[in-house]
């Protein structure tokens, strides 16, 4: 099946997740398959959910206002994942990046996010070897650099222990970094 096959209204629903750590492109990429005619994910949820949060706390989050964000995270998640409805999608970050910001966060696994994982499956997760420099305008990145290869390391995992074999996507111009994932797109046989 062809990519212009996929991108039909008519065919099944396709998943594909763009992810990594902090600084790893994701934004550049996503604008790259909107510029290419591909459907992705507008912006991150997370990011919009955190200043919702940071708004009505009046501060960034602390301890015991992170279970409540991940929550309300996994909850657009999959509200974004249920809303796709034919053709293929491309994802800015899934419901297992939850595993990884909630170890960051000192978090274990809740079964919200368990039984999401279990229930609404990607075909294939596409992970951002991150950039080599650390230049971010966004008021939202509080990873200092030392930590963006922790947060990276640690949505990878999560994405491995919700059972993914994530792609590798080297770190690159957005372009290449596009035309490297839609070569590598998993497509049905029939």
């Amino acid at each position: 099946m062809s990519l212009e096959d996929l991108l039909a209204p008519t065919t099944e629903p396709r998943r594909y997740v763009v992810t990594g750590g902090p600084s790893a492109g994701k934004e550049a990429v996503l604008a790259e398959l909107h510029a290419r005619g591909v459907p992705a994910s507008e912006d991150e949820p997370a990011r919009e959910i955190y200043r919702r949060h940071r708004d009505r706390l009046g501060r960034h989050l602390q301890v015991a206002d992170r279970r409540a964000y991940s929550r309300d995270v996994l909850a657009a998640f999959v509200a974004e994942y249920c809303d796709h409805k034919a053709g293929l999608r491309f994802y800015n970050r899934g419901i297992p990046d939850g595993y990884g910001w909630d170890a960051f966060f000192g978090l274990g696994p809740y079964p919200d996010l368990e039984e999401a994982t279990r229930i609404y499956r990607y075909d294939a997760v596409f992970v951002l070897d991150p950039l080599d420099d650390f230049d971010s305008e966004d008021d939202l990145v509080f990873a200092q650099e030392r930590e963006i290869r922790r947060v990276h390391e640690l949505i990878v995992q999560g994405y491995y222990d919700a059972g993914y074999r994530p792609i590798f996507v080297p770190a690159d111009e957005p372009g290449r970094r596009v035309d490297f994932i839609l070569a590598q797109l998993p497509v049905p046989s029939t």
